[in-house]
């Protein structure tokens, strides 16, 4: 079993490929292009690489500057259905898209040096649990290929799924019972079996083989319906037993309310 410092340089390599192939697809976007709204209702281009800037910058004083990070929180508990799209608001109209493309740039760059150097063992505050250095990482990416998504859809880019995938579907598969919290559900008492066809016919498979309740399907589905980037019925997602098939309809991967979600496509045609 590899040692937890080179899970989370793996991680962490990962998290700078998934960032450096959406920062070739803004890089040489037009100013029309960083202006096109994108699939989640007023962000434009440029409010999605905003939001990766501001909350790179959190990281950053997650892994620094811990003693200040509640600070960031009480921020948020202020203003919780809306704090989120404000940051990203205020970034967009303060800075040109080409200042905020480099300080994109920079924030991550930093934030990666700053987790490198965390040493072995190291919780970080976030905005739910505390998590570990390879987690935040892991959280990064999720959240770094789900905008990218976004930004794909408004530029009508097509993106090629890679291996990467698999960080995506741990972490929506760590975080059920948080679909459920975030709701005031109470979560189901028994794991679930989750087993998903990947990119070269491999199965990433998570829960015990003999669990009764069960979600099979693509790979790439799964991310997408975890982050909340496609609604369930426009998925080849199975459920098996009434508590997955719940929680295919409230999964979500990331901290904070789940937001309204998208609309299914399959009834527009």
């Amino acid at each position: 079993m590899p040692d937890a410092s080179a899970v989370t340089a793996a991680v962490l390599d990962d998290l700078r490929q998934e960032s450096e192939e959406l920062d070739l697809l803004v890089a040489g976007a037009s100013a029309k292009e960083w202006a096109a709204p994108t699939p989640a209702e007023g962000w434009t281009v440029a409010h999605q690489i905003a939001h990766l800037y501001w909350t790179d910058t959190v990281a950053l004083t997650a892994v620094t500057e811990p003693e200040a990070f509640p600070a960031e929180v009480e921020k948020a508990l202020a203003r919780p259905e809306t704090f989120v799209d404000e940051a990203a608001g205020e970034i967009v109209a303060l800075l040109p898209v080409e200042e905020l493309l480099a300080r994109w740039r920079e924030g991550r760059a930093r934030l990666q040096e700053a987790l490198r150097a965390a040493p072995p063992g190291t919780r970080l505050p976030w905005y739910g649990p505390p998590m570990g250095v390879a987690s935040m990482a892991t959280a990064r990416l999720m959240e770094t290929w789900a905008h990218g998504q976004d930004v794909a859809d408004a530029l009508g880019a097509h993106r090629r799924p890679t291996s990467r995938l698999r960080h995506v579907a741990r972490i929506g598969v760590r975080a059920r019972d948080h679909a459920y919290a975030v709701r005031g559900e109470q979560p189901p008492l028994w794991p679930f079996r989750v087993e998903l066809r990947g990119l070269e016919g491999e199965t990433v498979v998570y829960g015990p083989q003999d669990a009764a309740q069960r979600v099979t399907g693509p790979l790439l589905d799964f991310c997408l319906l975890v982050t909340r980037r496609a609604h369930r019925d426009d998925l080849a997602l199975t459920a098996v037993g009434p508590d997955a098939d719940r929680w295919l309809d409230i999964a979500q991967a990331f901290a904070g309310p789940a937001g309204a979600g998208r609309a299914p496509k399959k009834g527009e045609r």
